[in-house]
């Protein structure tokens, strides 16, 4: 007779996100995934083949949610550089709450297993494209409203924000202080003036 499972293959799914998140892929074992999620190893076997793919299932789960939420709150934003001021801001607040000081999961992954592992970066260029493109839809709408200059190179800006959105997760694990990240948000944004 099959085993019937005994978990919610999603909850799971979260959990092993905040796990490879907190501890990056190499330093997680088996056995911690086993401890940590509360099912067996043939579970999470059967379920998810093993530490790479629920790694990488974890790792989309966590890629989607974040381009659902930005996406949904730029669009929530009328007014541009206001709009960005408030995501720069939150990603900051999020860095001071952060009491693991775990950073960008996306980040850090980058971070871990590039150059080596090549399926990665096709995965991490394509989460890089689309954040970009999300910024500079937002850039597109600013200036059609007239909130921005017309004549700027857009494309480069939504590329600078991009970066600078995710060295603060970077600077943000050695400097937990408002005062030292925000001051570079204010220099990146004042592009938009």
């Amino acid at each position: 007779m099959p085993r019937t499972k005994c978990f919610k293959e999603e909850e799971v799914l979260k959990k092993a996100m905040e796990l490879f998140w907190k501890k990056g892929y190499h330093a997680t074992s088996i056995q911690d995934l086993v401890d940590f999620l509360g099912i067996n190893r043939a579970s999470l076997y059967d379920t998810f083949g093993g530490k790479k793919v629920l790694f990488e299932k974890a790792f989309a789960l966590y890629r989607d949610t974040n381009t659902h939420l930005t996406r949904q709150f730029l669009a929530k934003e009328a007014n541009t550089k206001e709009g960005f001021l408030k995501l720069f801001t939150i990603a900051v607040q999020q860095i001071i709450e952060d009491k693991d000081n775990k950073g960008c999961f996306v980040v850090n992954t980058t971070t871990e297993m590039l150059p080596l592992d090549k399926s990665l970066k096709k995965t991490l260029s394509a989460n890089k494209a689309t954040f970009e493109d999300i910024f500079y839809q937002y850039l597109q709408k600013g200036e059609q409203e007239g909130q921005i200059k017309k004549g700027k190179n857009l494309k480069a800006i939504a590329q600078m924000l991009f970066t600078v959105y995710n060295g603060l997760k970077v600077v943000g694990k050695t400097q937990q202080k408002e005062e030292a990240l925000m001051p570079a948000v204010h220099a990146a944004l004042s592009v938009l003036d």
